[in-house]
């Protein structure tokens, strides 16, 4: 069923298009682009399993996005001469075949990461039908106030009498010009139909390639003692991945919408996890208290100052020989073909920050912090960044230093 222990990264067993070059505890790793080769000792049943919860889920929202299109289509002859002018970039954009078949890389990558042993089948936990078909609703119905937010570039919708100084000012906005910001509990039912909608039922996939990397910090440690933060947590998705792999893992999610904790919350009901309310930048935490911190698609939607001060945060909360890993989009110079799409999407989705972030220099910013950059990998639209603590010296002694979690 399985091939030799330990992830493809650990393996060397690279996807093509995923370049890697890395130095981990004094070896150097370096993986260049090869076909997947199947293990001979792989599990059909493994397999069948895999491709029954994954290609529905797929076809699901990419006949959303088909919709979506025609609908925009629609729109755009409806409106003639008021439509926004079509967009413009200088940068290369992808054709549908080669979206596809990167689309199926990461899902190779994703098969074999649990062929590997480095996570189970993953059980997306989407819900039961009428719960899909719930979501999409709303989501539909939410489409009319999107495209009426870009056309006018109304995106401060939800920054009112109500909201003003509950959050700070760059969180008070109309991300993706969807109604509530991440203020409400509709906008928290809606997200994950809007980003998988986006991005052609590959969200969770991606997600899940952060995982290799806390396997290998993990690996030979009892993760009963283990501690682990997700800030931004958002819904709870990625934090529902982790629990499949390591069901006893101490888990604290983080996040800064009180309704997507709630969303989270339910969506975690199945597992013991600690979520609470707060700011990336204030992390609510004791020093070096962490053994892992992670952050899913989050640091693209942070000011620089911002993001700044929570990648130190990060890093203040992590033990000596903790590991961070963010796992966001892909950044300037990662995938030529997609530096068109990196003009697009925060164009036509309200990120005011996204521009910025793929210009971040993030090895200079973990060195700044007392982080050691390991490595960076990229999967089909995300970027997988991983950076270790190291551990503190004295007098010839290596000491680390463990605190109680703050309660929250």
């Amino acid at each position: 069923m399985f091939i030799p222990r330990g992830s493809p990264r650990a393996n060397d067993t690279p996807i093509p298009g995923y370049n890697v070059g890395s130095k981990i505890k004094g070896r150097k790793v370096l993986r260049q682009q090869a076909e997947y080769v199947s293990p001979p000792a792989a599990s059909f049943v493994t397999r069948v399993a895999y491709c029954v919860r994954q290609l529905p889920r797929v076809a699901w929202y990419v006949g959303h996005g088909l919709v979506l299109r025609r609908l925009s289509e629609a729109a755009q002859r409806w409106e003639g001469a008021r439509s926004r002018p079509r967009l413009r970039v200088d940068g290369p954009v992808p054709d549908r075949s080669r979206i596809y078949a990167d689309m199926a890389r990461l899902f190779l990558q994703d098969l074999a990461n649990v062929e590997s042993g480095t996570y189970p089948v993953p059980e997306d936990h989407d819900g039961s039908l009428l719960t899909l078909i719930r979501r999409s609703r709303l989501f539909l119905e939410d489409l009319p106030e999107i495209h009426r937010r870009r056309q006018r570039r109304a995106y401060n919708e939800v920054l009112s009498q109500q909201t003003r100084g509950k959050r700070p000012r760059y969180y008070l906005q109309n991300f993706h010009f969807q109604s509530g910001g991440w203020m409400t509990d509709d906008s928290a039912d809606r997200y994950d139909t809007q980003v998988e909608v986006l991005l052609n039922g590959t969200a969770n996939a991606m997600r899940r390639q952060a995982l290799p990397d806390l396997h290998e910090a993990f690996a030979g440690r009892d993760q009963r003692k283990l501690r682990l933060l997700d800030v931004g947590c958002g819904t709870g998705r990625f934090l529902d991945f982790v629990k499949q792999a390591w069901p006893r893992l101490q888990i604290t999610g983080l996040d800064m919408s009180d309704a997507y904790i709630r969303h989270a919350k339910q969506h975690l009901r199945r597992s013991r996890t600690s979520l609470m309310v707060g700011k990336a930048e204030e992390i609510p935490l004791s020093d070096n208290s962490q053994d892992a911190v992670t952050s899913i698609f989050l640091f693209h939607e942070l000011p620089p100052k911002i993001r700044r001060l929570a990648m130190r945060e990060c890093a203040r909360v992590l033990r000596p020989d903790g590991r961070l890993v963010l796992l966001d989009s892909l950044q300037r110079g990662d995938q030529r073909d997609y530096e068109g799409v990196l003009e697009l999407f925060p164009r036509s989705y309200h990120e005011p920050y996204y521009s910025s972030y793929t210009k971040e220099d993030f090895g200079s910013l973990a060195s700044e912090c007392g982080l050691k950059f390991v490595r960076s990998a990229t999967f089909f639209l995300a970027k997988v960044m991983v950076f270790d603590k190291p551990v503190t010296k004295v007098a010839g002694s290596t000491t680390r230093t463990r605190q109680i979690l703050t309660p929250g």
